[in-house]
Parts: C-alpha cells; structure tokens; sequence
C-alpha cells in the first residue's frame, strides 16, 4: 500500500507517519520508484504499536524509540528489554515531603522488597517513585494509606503473575517480548482505569445519598 493508504487505513496522519519514518520508528518502505514507497500490514502494526504507546500510555516519543529499538534487538535479553520498558513509562519524580517522612518510606520499602523476595535493581524508577510517594503521603498525614502497602503489593504480584504466565503462551520470541512490553506499558492504564472505576463505584455504594 502507498503511505496515503496506510493513512487512511491506520488513522494517523501522513505528516505523523514521516516523522516517525525520519525518527526510525517506523521501518522505511520497499522504493518502487525514487520517491513512492510501498508499506505493508508490518508497517500497519508497528504505526498502531507506536500509536498505543504514545496515545494510551502517554510515552514520549524518545521513551518509544527506546522500547521500539529494544523490541528490535535480536541478541538482547527479554529482561532487558522490559527494562528499556520500565525505564521509559516510569519518569523520575521529586515530590515535596520531609526527610523524616523519606527516610521512613525509604526503610518501609527496603523492608517490603525484602520481605516479598522481590528482585529489584537500586536504579529502578519505579522504587524512587514508590519512596517518593510513600514519602508524600507520610508528609501530608496519610499514614493510614501506606499502612496497606503489603496488601497492595500482594495484589499487584498476583495479577502480574497472571499477566506474565498470559504472555508465556506466545509462540515465538518476538511474540512473546511484544506481548510483554505491551502488558508492562499498557497494563499501567488498564490497572489505572479499573482502580478508577472501582473507586467511583465504591464511593457511589458507600456515599451517595439514597
């Protein structure tokens, strides 16, 4: 198909399909003369891919190159690739609070990793913005609310090992990075959506007058 109709087919825009041509994060198409391209359903796949990434999970395009180049990679690990992941949906995040209240987040959860047995590198941006956030809830007399954190990691583990054994029935290697690149970026907005919607129906049930 020409770039018009991959366009048309795809829902974005042809100036948006040349940047990410020029940025690499789209494949260039087969020449079939000196300026026409012919695009094919990989092409389809990867623009919707790059689409989900940047749309629903708000990744900057930058963060999606590092995904995309990882995906690519033929000789590096799934872990690693799933790094690139993490560190690209996961921004560093200073949030205000005390160093009393940080210092206590920081040591609730070293504690947790250790009693969980979680295998978590020190630079993980994830583990900042668990301090960072534990921390500003200690800060604005919210005790209460990191008094679960234990519960909510239980339940986080258990739907990520539902998630990961998921994506263990993909056939081929490929197959298998992508599905779990896509659970790890998009399973942030599909758990972040239904947390959303559990509230409202909670507080509907629990607050709203009859």
């Amino acid at each position: 198909m020409r770039i018009a109709e991959l366009s048309r087919i795809s829902g974005v825009p042809v100036p948006t399909i040349k940047y990410y041509l020029r940025e690499n994060l789209l494949p260039p198409g087969e020449l079939t003369s000196p300026n026409q391209a012919s695009y094919d359903d990989t092409h389809l796949h990867r623009l919707r891919l790059i689409r989900a990434l940047v749309d629903l999970a708000q990744v900057p395009v930058a963060g999606v190159k590092d995904i995309l180049e990882g995906l690519d990679s033929p000789t590096m690990p799934l872990h690693d690739k799933i790094g690139r992941a993490h560190y690209a949906i996961t921004p560093q995040r200073q949030l205000t609070s005390t160093s009393d209240a940080h210092d206590a987040a920081t040591t609730q959860v070293q504690e947790l990793l250790a009693s969980r047995g979680w295998s978590v590198h020190a630079d993980a941006p994830a583990l900042n913005t668990l301090i960072e956030t534990v921390a500003a809830l200690r800060t604005l007399r919210q005790d209460h609310l990191v008094s679960f954190l234990d519960s909510y990691a239980a339940a986080v583990e258990t739907f990520t090992e539902i998630e990961v054994a998921a994506v263990e029935t993909r056939r081929s290697p490929d197959q298998l990075a992508e599905s779990v690149i896509l659970g790890t970026v998009l399973g942030e907005t599909l758990i972040a959506s239904l947390r959303l919607l559990s509230h409202e129906s909670i507080s509907a049930r629990r607050w709203t007058s009859s």
